[in-house]
């Protein structure tokens, strides 16, 4: 049975709630624990599928086709455990639950309120999977005293009490706010936030604090004393240099000594931390340096890109080279010519993206890329603006565009080489979709097959024949025009099983030209690069060297 470990947070928690969560993970990792990690979110959204990249940064998407929060993204790269769909619910998922069962008649009439009902319902969450692993650690989203919180913090005292006492312990995560003008820390927001959470019936068992500043022992102990832990259970937690420093930083501040310590588990099983320090010995010994262009449409906000960015320092680590990725708007090659902005970069890279906003940018991007040779990736629409790019250049196809932007014009005016995708297999059943269908949770989703072929870049990047990788879309290529796109050079080397859609493309006679229909970032770990990205650097590091 599963000890439980429940992270939350005080004011501005988010700078290193989910961090902590992930790096905390990976420390009972390497003492031999098995852990899964998963996040209780206070919106009301069912989940982050039909969101804004500009509200909540990007949805990570797990094997079964979930679409959820991004630090999920942080427990899988940490940890190496793949997240599943039952690692993440929120509040609107949790009604819509309790809803659904009303209109079944499973409450056989009785007049629905929070408690019992809604609470039930995350206890019975929380329980899922719990004779699976030596540790579940649950992170709750938002601020402790956040209104949308409250059923999740009620369920948890209940889950808590419920259980046998010593099975469940609370991190709290708070920040320290420096004053420069007295030069002091304030610990006083750290005290009214345990306050907060003691008023509703749970205390920390180990506190985490961020700070910019060293914390001094005077400060630890006056923390210890007005909040009920112990002084070596209140762990500071700093600015690094990398996230990727955490596990190691999070070990040499006594965190999972703490947490083991409040569980009663001793004598505990010494780390292994050889995994981690190889990870930091790639990072601080890098050699020499390449410039990758990411063109995007969600540029303002880094977040909405977070499993790219993380992938490229990964194929960095992998060559042993650092990755400065640069956000370009790609709107602003609808109106200027793209090549004063990335002729100075090593390698190209186009991610995904929902409407037509900034697709003539980014299919100039992939004509740039293509004409001058530089190493290209293109990932879910990063492939089909390629795809258009070499439609229209190449295939003689002048018009060519995607169905997604008729539809969303509601006029027809391009030759659709791609096109919206109504029906696919999935597993040993055939899925179907209309235009018009509700957008939450319908596009093909998670992870599928694809298979590669022989003698092409793709294969020898991977290594084999068949791969596994995730989907987040509903516009396909269309495969009808795959002959005459080939007689162009742009090969079709990534078919599924049944040979009707699309996976992967590659231009012929260029140095490193790759479209991608899925999301190869969400697979990357620091300890595992993924294949794409580590040849992807590897071939930016190429032209670097030419330079």
């Amino acid at each position: 049975m599963a000890r439980y470990i429940f992270i939350t947070g005080g004011v501005v928690s988010s700078l290193g709630k989910g961090l902590a969560s992930a790096a905390l993970g990976a420390l009972l990792q390497a003492r031999g624990y098995t852990v899964r990690l998963r996040k209780l979110d206070p919106y009301l959204n069912v989940d982050p599928g039909t969101m804004s990249p500009f509200e909540h940064g990007e949805v990570f998407v797990t094997d079964d086709g979930a679409e959820t929060d991004l630090d999920l993204g942080h427990y899988e790269r940490f940890t190496g455990v793949h997240a599943r769909a039952t690692d993440s619910i929120s509040s609107g998922r949790i009604y819509s639950n309790v809803l659904e069962k009303e209109r079944r008649g499973d409450y056989l009439g009785k007049t629905i309120q929070v408690i019992p009902h809604v609470t039930n319902e995350i206890k019975d969450f929380l329980r899922i999977g719990a004779d699976e692993v030596d540790f579940m650690l649950c992170e709750i989203g938002g601020t402790v005293g956040d209104i949308e919180g409250l059923p999740f913090f009620e369920a948890i005292r209940q889950f808590i009490h419920e259980r046998p006492r010593g099975q469940s312990i609370l991190m709290h995560l708070t920040l320290l706010p420096y004053l420069a003008a007295s030069g002091e820390l304030k610990t006083k927001p750290t005290q009214h936030s345990v306050k907060e959470l003691q008023s509703i019936g749970l205390a920390p068992d180990v506190l985490v604090c961020r700070s910019e500043h060293p914390i001094p022992d005077k400060e630890r102990e006056k923390i210890a004393l007005f909040c009920n832990v112990r002084k070596e259970h209140v762990i500071p937690a700093y600015d690094l240099s990398t996230i990727y420093e955490a596990p190691l930083a999070y070990h040499r501040a006594g965190l999972d000594q703490a947490v083991l310590d409040a569980f009663g588990i001793s004598p505990a099983p010494k780390p292994n931390l050889t995994r981690w320090e190889d990870v930091m010995d790639r990072l601080t010994g890098a050699e020499g340096m390449v410039r990758v262009a990411i063109v995007g449409k969600y540029t303002q906000l880094e977040d909405a890109y977070k499993s790219i960015a993380e992938a490229l320092t990964h194929g960095g680590m992998a060559n042993r080279t650092r990755v400065k990725a640069e956000w370009i708007d790609a709107e602003i090659f609808e109106n200027e010519d793209p090549a004063p902005y990335l002729q100075a970069y090593h390698a190209i890279l186009v991610p995904g993206g929902f409407g037509e906003r900034g697709t003539e940018g980014k299919i100039k991007a992939a004509q740039f890329a293509r004409e001058k040779k530089i190493p290209y990736l293109g990932i879910c629409l990063g492939m089909q603006m390629a795809v258009i790019e070499s439609a229209r250049n190449l295939a003689g196809l002048p018009n060519a565009g995607s169905e997604e932007f008729d539809h969303e014009a509601g006029k027809k005016r391009f030759t659709p080489v791609v096109y919206h995708l109504k029906e696919w297999v999935q597993g040993n059943h055939t899925v179907r979709r209309k235009a018009d269908d509700a957008k939450g949770g319908t596009m093909r989703l998670g992870a599928y097959t694809a298979n590669l072929k022989t003698g092409s870049r793709v294969s020898e990047v991977y290594g084999c024949s068949v791969i596994e990788e995730r989907h987040r879309h509903r516009y396909e290529v269309d495969i009808q025009y795959r002959e005459q796109l080939e007689a162009c050079g742009l090969v079709f080397s990534g078919m599924s099983p049944d040979g009707k859609l699309p996976e992967i493309v590659e231009v012929k006679d260029h140095p490193w030209f790759i479209g991608v229909q899925f999301h190869p970032e969400l697979k990357s770990k620091p300890f595992a690069p993924h294949p794409l990205f580590a040849d992807f650097v590897r071939a930016a590091k190429e032209v670097e060297r030419l330079v």
